[in-house]
């Protein structure tokens, strides 16, 4: 038997409504730039929706400012242009009030990471069963071209002509660092991939953050050609399965292996390694994401893709809901009359 709680977690089916990914599309023309790697994100989240089996009016997309505050007017979903930073604020109370809701927020490195970083690093820590896409193209582009939190020292910007001084975050390991219980990695040079990756996002309960590179082809052009060209990303990037060493190179032919605590790439043709020396990934190991999170800078290593991270802890709307039935249960339902006089109150 279904108890209160069951139903108002239980996620809604769309029943025979059969969806396809021009039902998502809505009657308007995509307002970013030719080229955009945002216009790549769309199409994987669009293609995503009919496999998800919920009816449109169950999904919805907050995003904040920014290039990437668009993308709800391009998804035939409910949705909500918020304020800066707050996209996170908005849908954590959505979700809360509605947790039936399939909820996705659509960020940038400055909208996220700046002003809006104290409400992630606490929607991380809260477990809110959001879906977090944050598009990195790692420069303000909306206001046309200052560095972000997410530049790089020495990046010649509009804001820093002689190169930026500061060092930049890590959006992955910040998430990890923020308590978030799945955090995964992509770019927008592989819509299969990514879109896979927006699949396992919804599919875990509790708090989501992908971190996506976005190429910005006026004001960061080829800011990650290094990692999502054809031509070069083999060698420079590893892609992350859970339960399989971690094999990288044009060949297959370079792995990693553990030097202590650090991460270390041998070449598997030499001979005095084999694949089965090789760091085998675990999801589940915390400390192991943090190890592999913190190659993202690294010169001698390549840079992780994938689901660094997925751990099971309880929801934070799913508490909420659990704490107000059992007090239902114990005291019995309130009397907002009541509630309203208080203990003390008088006749004027």
């Amino acid at each position: 038997m279904k108890t209160v709680v069951d139903e108002l977690l239980e996620r809604p089916h769309a029943g025979n409504l059969v969806y396809t990914a021009k039902d998502f599309k809505p009657a308007v023309d995509v307002r970013w730039c030719a080229g955009c790697g945002a216009i790549s994100v769309l199409s994987p989240s669009q293609r995503l929706m009919p496999d998800l089996g919920m009816p449109k009016e169950k999904i919805v997309y907050v995003s904040g400012i920014g290039c990437s505050g668009r993308f709800p007017y391009y998804m035939e979903t409910y949705g909500f242009h918020s304020i800066h930073g707050r996209a996170l604020a908005i849908a954590s109370g959505l979700k809360i009030a509605r947790p039936d809701l399939s909820v996705w927020v659509v960020t940038g490195d400055g909208d996220n990471m700046s002003i809006g970083g104290n409400h992630f690093i606490h929607t991380c820590r809260r477990n809110v069963d959001l879906n977090i896409m944050m598009f990195n193209n790692e420069v303000y582009s909306l206001t046309k071209g200052q560095y972000s939190p997410t530049s790089h020292r020495g990046q010649i910007t509009k804001s820093s002509p002689l190169g930026a001084l500061d060092d930049p975050f890590n959006p992955v390991a910040l998430a990890l660092g923020s308590g978030a219980t799945f955090v995964a990695r992509g770019h927008d040079k592989d819509r299969n991939q990514l879109q896979q990756l927006l699949k396992r996002a919804y599919e875990h309960k509790g708090v989501s953050f992908i971190e996506i590179y976005t190429n910005c082809r006026i004001f960061n052009d080829g800011a990650f050609d290094l990692y999502t060209n054809a031509e070069t990303r083999d060698n420079h990037t590893i892609f992350l399965e859970h339960g399989k060493p971690l094999v990288f190179g044009k060949t297959r032919n370079k792995g990693i292996i553990m030097d202590g605590y650090t991460p270390r790439v041998v070449n598997l043709d030499q001979g005095e390694h084999s694949v089965s020396d090789l760091l085998i990934h675990n999801e589940k190991d915390s400390t192991l994401a943090f190890i592999l999170a913190n190659m993202t800078y690294s010169e001698d290593l390549p840079r992780p893709m994938g689901v660094l991270q997925a751990i099971t802890r309880a929801p934070y709307e799913e508490r909420v809901v659990n704490q107000i039935q059992h007090e239902i249960v114990t005291k019995g339902e309130g009397d907002l009359q009541q509630l309203l006089q208080g203990e003390s109150n008088w006749l004027v």
